[in-house]
C-alpha cells in the first residue's frame, strides 16, 4: 500500500511547511488539527500530500455535492493509480416519507436514484474491503446508516478457478444478494446463464462484467467482459462479488429479524388498542404484515432501511452502521469547509428524528424506524481517530486545537486593502467610489442588512445613472445567475445584496467590497461573515474593501487585523519571490440555453415570454435531459442550477 501524486507541481509557498507540520503533529499523537488556508492557496494540494505521507485509508468530507464532486475529481486526478472513490446520496430527487398532522396528509416516500452515484457508492464500500490505499470524498449523507459492515463482508461471494461449486446453490446464493436474472436487460446487479456459463455485472459496475465459465461444476476459467459488445478483457483466477444492496444479510438472520418484527408488531399494536387508537393500530398491523412478507419471500421491501435495527440484530438505540465503520480504525478524516460541515453533522439528527416521530406516532412505521437514522455529533465524534479541519473561517471547536496556517497564495494575489469610514454621508460616498471603478472597467459590491435599505440604496443610485441591479431572495435561479453574469460583461457596474454576496462568488472583475452599517451585532456582521464579504473582493489585483461604521465593533476589529496580517505575509512572499500580482482571468460563461426543436431559447427569453402548455413541456424535458447530464459528469453544480430553473417553470401559471 503507497499513495502516490502524479503532478507537475510541487508543494509552493507555505505549503512544505504546512504538510511537514500536519504530519509531524499526527505522527506525534496529536489526534485533532486544523488547517487554516486562505481561499486561493492550494489547500487541496496541501490535503493531498498529507494523505500520501500519512499512507492510510482517508475519508473526505465536505457539506455539499459540489464540493464533494470538485474534490473528487481533482484528487482522482492527483491519484490516478490509487482508489479514489465516491460516497453522496444517490437520490436525483427524494421526497422523504411523513406525516403531516395538521392536514392529515400522509406523503409517500418517493425518490429517484441515480443509477451512476449508486454504482459509485458500492464501488467505494467494495474498494474499502478489498484495499487498502483508499480516499472516499463523501458528503455529510455519509453519517446516516446504511447496511451493516460484517453482513455485507459475510455475504461476499468468492469464486476461484479450480474451484467445485453446486451450481443451482450459486444461482440462488446470488438471489440472496439481491442480484436479478434477468436474460433480457442485462443491467448492474444481475446475472444472466448461458449453458456452462454464468455472467456477472457487479453492482460497482456497468460497462465490465464477470463472465464464469464452468466445466461440469468446476470454474475453468474467470474473465472480465465488455457489457456492450461482449468482448473478453482481462483473464484473473478468483474473484470477489458483493451483495447489490447494502441492506442484506443472510438467511438465519433475517429469519431471526423477522420473528423481532413480528414481536415489535405485536408490542405496538397492543398499545394503540390500549390508548383507544383502533386506526393506528390496524395501520401499523396491515403496513408491517405487508413488509413481512415480502421479507419472507423476497429478502426484500421497499423502505427496508426502516427495518435495519432488527437486520442488523442492535438493540434500540444503539449506533448505526455507516459507512464509517467500513474503514479500519486507524484511518484519516479530513472536513473541508469545517465551519459550515461540522454544523451540518449536528443538525442532521434532530431534524431526521422530528419528522420520524409523527409517522411512528400515528401507526405508519414501527418505533425501531427511529433507529434508521443518522449518528449523532457525538456519535460522530466517538468513531473518528484522527481528523484536519480545514476551513478560511475555522469555528471555535477547529481553534481549539492546534492550527497550522497557510496564507500564501502561489499566484500572488494579496487580501484586499480594508478601510473604515464614518456613516455620515456613506451614499455619496459609495457613488463617487462606484464612478472611480467604473473608469477602470471595475466591479463593485455593495451589503446591506436589511431588504428596504438594499431597495432604497438601488433606486437611489439608478436615479444618478448607476448601472445597477439589487440581488435578493425572491429573484428566480435563472435571473440570478442572468444578472452575475451581466455584471462580469458589464452590463451592471455595482450589484446591492444582503447575505447573498457573502460566499460562493467567483466575481474576478469586483476590485470594491462596500459594507454598511458594518458595527452591528450579528450574524451578518460576525467576523467570520465580515472575512468572508471581504474575500469577494480577493480575486482582484486592486481590491478594496470599505467599511462604513460609526465605531469600530469587536467583529470588525478581529476581520480587520486577520485581513492585514495575510496582507502581511503575502506581501513579503511576493517581494522576496519578485512576484507580481495579476487579476484573475475567468471566463464569462454563456447564458444557459435549451434547444426547443432548432431554436435556441435562452434565459432571459423564458422569463420574459409567455409559453404555451406545449412549449413549456418541451423546454423542461430538455433542461431534464441536460440536468442528468451534468449529474452524470460529477457537475453538480450546474444541474442544481438547472434543476432550479425546472422547478421555477413548473411553478409558473
Amino acid at each position: 500500500m503507497s499513495f502516490e501524486i502524479i503532478s507537475n507541481y510541487e508543494p509552493t509557498g507555505d505549503q512544505p511547511q504546512a504538510i511537514e507540520n500536519i504530519c509531524k503533529n499526527f505522527n506525534n499523537g496529536i489526534k485533532r488539527q486544523t488547517l487554516l488556508g486562505a481561499t486561493g492557496t492550494g489547500k487541496t494540494f496541501t490535503m493531498a500530500n498529507v494523505i500520501k505521507k500519512m499512507n492510510k485509508k482517508t475519508l473526505v468530507l465536505a457539506h455539499n455535492k459540489t464540493l464533494a464532486g470538485q474534490l473528487y475529481n481533482e484528487l482522482k486526478a492527483l491519484f490516478p493509480n490509487n482508489h479514489v472513490e465516491y460516497f453522496i446520496s444517490y437520490y436525483d430527487y427524494y421526497q422523504p416519507e411523513a406525516y403531516v398532522v395538521s392536514s392529515d396528509t400522509y406523503i409517500e416516500k418517493d425518490a429517484q436514484i441515480n443509477e451512476e452515484i449508486d454504482e459509485l457508492r458500492h464501488s467505494a464500500t467494495a474498494a474499502l474491503t478489498d484495499y487498502d490505499d483508499v480516499i472516499v470524498v463523501a458528503s455529510v449523507s455519509c453519517i446516516y446508516g446504511i447496511g451493516d459492515k460484517e453482513d455485507y463482508q459475510d455475504t461476499m461471494l468468492n469464486i476461484r478457478v479450480g474451484e467445485t461449486y453446486d451450481r443451482k446453490k450459486l444461482y440462488s446464493r446470488l438471489v440472496e444478494m439481491q442480484f436479478e436474472r434477468n436474460d433480457i436487460d442485462f443491467k448492474r446487479g444481475s446475472f444472466r446463464i448461458r449453458g456452462d456459463v454464468l455472467e456477472i455485472i457487479p453492482p460497482s459496475e456497468h460497462a465490465k462484467g464477470i463472465r464464469i465459465e464452468f466445466f461440469d461444476d468446476e470454474v475453468e476459467r474467470i474473465r472480465f467482459f465488455d457489457v456492450l459488445t461482449g468482448t473478453a478483457l482481462d483473464e484473473v483466477y478468483f474473484a470477489n462479488i458483493f451483495a447489490a444492496t447494502h441492506f442484506v444479510t443472510n438467511r438465519s438472520k433475517l429469519e431471526e429479524a423477522i420473528r423481532r418484527i413480528k414481536e415489535e408488531l405485536k408490542i405496538t399494536h397492543k398499545k394503540f388498542l390500549d390508548e383507544g387508537k383502533p386506526l393506528e393500530a390496524e395501520r401499523i398491523e396491515q403496513r408491517t404484515n405487508y413488509d413481512i412478507e415480502m421479507l419472507e419471500q423476497t429478502g426484500f421491501c421497499s423502505g427496508i432501511e426502516n427495518y435495519s435495527r432488527h437486520l442488523a440484530l442492535r438493540e434500540e438505540g444503539e449506533t448505526p452502521a455507516t459507512l464509517i465503520d467500513f474503514f479500519d480504525d486507524d484511518f484519516l478524516l479530513i472536513i473541508d469547509e469545517s465551519h459550515v460541515t461540522l454544523p451540518q453533522v449536528r443538525g442532521m439528527y434532530n431534524g431526521d428524528r422530528q419528522r420520524k416521530m409523527n409517522l411512528v406516532n400515528y401507526g405508519f412505521r414501527l418505533p425501531s424506524a427511529l433507529d434508521n437514522r443518522p449518528l449523532t455529533y457525538e456519535e460522530f465524534d466517538s468513531k473518528i481517530k484522527e481528523v484536519l479541519y480545514l476551513s478560511a473561517t475555522p469555528g471555535d471547536l477547529e481553534l481549539s486545537y492546534p492550527i497550522t496556517e497557510q496564507i500564501i497564495r502561489p499566484t500572488g494575489l494579496v487580501d484586499p486593502v480594508v478601510e473604515v469610514r464614518k456613516t455620515l454621508g456613506q451614499i455619496d460616498d459609495v457613488y463617487a467610489e462606484i464612478m472611480k471603478r467604473t473608469q477602470v472597467n471595475e466591479r463593485v459590491l455593495i451589503t446591506t442588512l436589511t431588504i428596504k435599505m438594499s431597495e432604497d440604496l438601488t433606486a437611489h443610485l439608478k436615479q444618478l445613472g448607476v448601472k445597477v441591479a439589487y440581488l435578493h431572495s425572491e429573484i428566480k435561479a435563472l435571473e440570478r445567475l442572468e444578472i452575475l453574469k451581466d455584471l462580469r460583461s458589464g452590463k451592471y457596474d455595482c450589484l446591492v445584496g444582503i447575505n447573498l454576496l457573502r460566499e460562493g462568488l467567483d466575481l474576478p472583475e469586483v476590485s470594491l467590497v462596500c459594507i454598511l452599517d458594518a458595527d452591528k451585532q450579528g450574524f451578518l456582521r460576525s467576523h467570520r461573515s465580515l472575512i468572508q464579504t471581504i474575500g469577494r473582493a480577493a480575486r482582484n489585483a486592486n481590491g478594496k474593501v470599505i467599511m462604513y461604521a460609526d465605531e469600530i465593533s469587536e467583529a470588525m476589529d478581529v476581520a480587520i487585523k486577520e485581513t492585514e496580517r495575510r496582507r502581511n505575509i503575502q506581501i513579503e512572499y511576493n517581494n522576496k519571490h519578485n512576484i507580481i500580482p495579476k487579476t484573475i482571468i475567468k471566463e464569462i460563461p454563456k447564458s444557459i440555453t435549451m434547444k426547443k426543436a432548432d431554436e435556441i431559447i435562452n434565459a432571459s427569453t423564458i422569463q420574459n415570454k409567455k409559453l404555451t402548455k406545449e412549449e413549456k413541456a418541451q423546454v423542461i424535458m430538455g433542461l431534464e435531459e441536460e440536468m442528468y447530464l451534468y449529474a452524470k459528469d460529477l457537475n453538480f453544480e450546474e444541474a442544481a442550477r438547472i434543476r432550479d430553473i425546472i422547478l421555477e417553470l413548473k411553478a409558473q401559471k
